[in-house]
């Protein structure tokens, strides 16, 4: 049997099949689960899809929502640009494909958000469209079986593994293959027996043709990265109460943590007194917290907490923030680490006694 159908057939007896987001042609739920599961675990995924669904159940359900209500059902998610972006592609698919998701992977491919590989898959799984993946985990799968050396990640690399990709589907290779099958296939293939540390390539249905596996260069290949130091950037962050509730800002979109609500940030240089005075809040006692960093994909940022419990309120009326109940604000979009941050402070109602007020 060629490649392709190797993997189809593992896949159909050994690969996964009792996923949420499986079992249904339904390009909306392939679409969502395709974006959701960008960079993201499988398990972190499954309460975010049924939950996302639950509310928007249908592409036009979600067109017609405004962005800040789908924000919430995707904070604690990370990469929040593939939010936005999901929004406005629901919205450009009701205004410009009446409603009906686009019938293949080149169309899809137009639409915010979507690449080559994700619109393939999209295809291949509502369609049956014979088009090539080639996310992270196939790529794996592919340098190993096929020892291609060189960072998958640079141009001329995946160049290379592309065309090999469309060479498993080429005329005369994998004609008869189940695509939704295949494509399964090399998504499990590289989550379940070819990862990164210790492949288990005494179960992989193309084990007799990797040369990876042949040579003993499974640990060095796929090339790895070169890894750059990620830079480090600090601020500081308010926690602002006044009779119960606490301060948010909305975050500008696109940017950081964009269309969620955060705490209110300021130069790290500056000590919490000086800060409140810039928003206009008169802090009636101030206490230093914990600090803690937070990594993102191109830096580090740590971040200097204060608990300021205020005299008087700033007037923000007009202006891209709310006042919250303190010990409510699950139903607000908040990013995963002001979230924790938050939770942790009220868990237990008000706090009183953090620790002696800061000078």
């Amino acid at each position: 049997m060629d490649f392709a159908t190797r993997i189809a057939t593992w896949q159909q007896r050994h690969g996964r099949h009792d996923l949420p987001w499986q079992n249904t042609r339904d390009p909306y739920r392939i679409w969502l689960s395709e974006i959701m599961l960008q960079q993201t675990q499988v398990s972190t995924v499954i309460p975010y899809y049924q939950r996302f669904l639950e509310r928007f159940p249908d592409l036009r359900a979600l067109a017609a929502a405004d962005q800040e209500d789908v924000m919430p059902y995707w904070a604690g998610l990370g990469y929040y640009a593939r939010a936005r972006n999901l929004h406005r592609c629901a919205q450009e698919i009701v205004r410009d494909w009446s409603g009906r998701f686009p019938p293949d992977a080149a169309a899809i491919a137009t639409l915010p958000g979507i690449g080559r590989s994700t619109a393939a898959a999209i295809a291949a799984f509502a369609y049956g469209e014979r088009s090539p993946i080639m996310d992270g985990n196939v790529k794996r799968v592919f340098a190993r079986h096929f020892g291609i050396a060189g960072d998958p990640a640079r141009r001329e690399t995946e160049i290379r593994l592309w065309g090999l990709a469309d060479a498993q589907l080429a005329d005369g290779a994998g004609h008869e293959v189940d695509m939704g099958a295949y494509t399964q296939g090399l998504m499990d293939l590289g989550a379940t027996l070819c990862v990164r540390g210790r492949p288990s390539c005494d179960r992989c249905p193309v084990a007799e043709t990797c040369i990876a596996r042949r040579e003993g260069r499974q640990a060095e290949l796929p090339t790895p990265k070169t890894r750059k130091a990620s830079p480090e950037r600090r601020t500081g962050m308010l926690v602002l109460q006044h009779e119960g509730r606490i301060l948010l800002q909305r975050r500008p979109s696109p940017g950081i943590w964009g269309g969620l609500w955060s705490l209110p940030e300021f130069d790290a240089a500056l000590d919490a007194a000086s800060a409140c005075r810039e928003l206009g809040a008169t802090p009636a006692a101030i206490f230093e917290l914990a600090a803690f960093a937070h990594t993102f994909t191109h830096f580090r940022l740590h971040v200097r907490p204060w608990y300021v419990v205020l005299a008087q309120a700033p007037d923000m009326a007009g202006k891209p923030w709310q006042w919250v109940d303190a010990a409510g604000s699950a139903a607000v979009a908040l990013p995963a680490p002001v979230r924790k941050l938050i939770d942790g402070l009220f868990a237990d109602g008000l706090p009183e006694d953090l620790m002696a007020p800061a000078a």
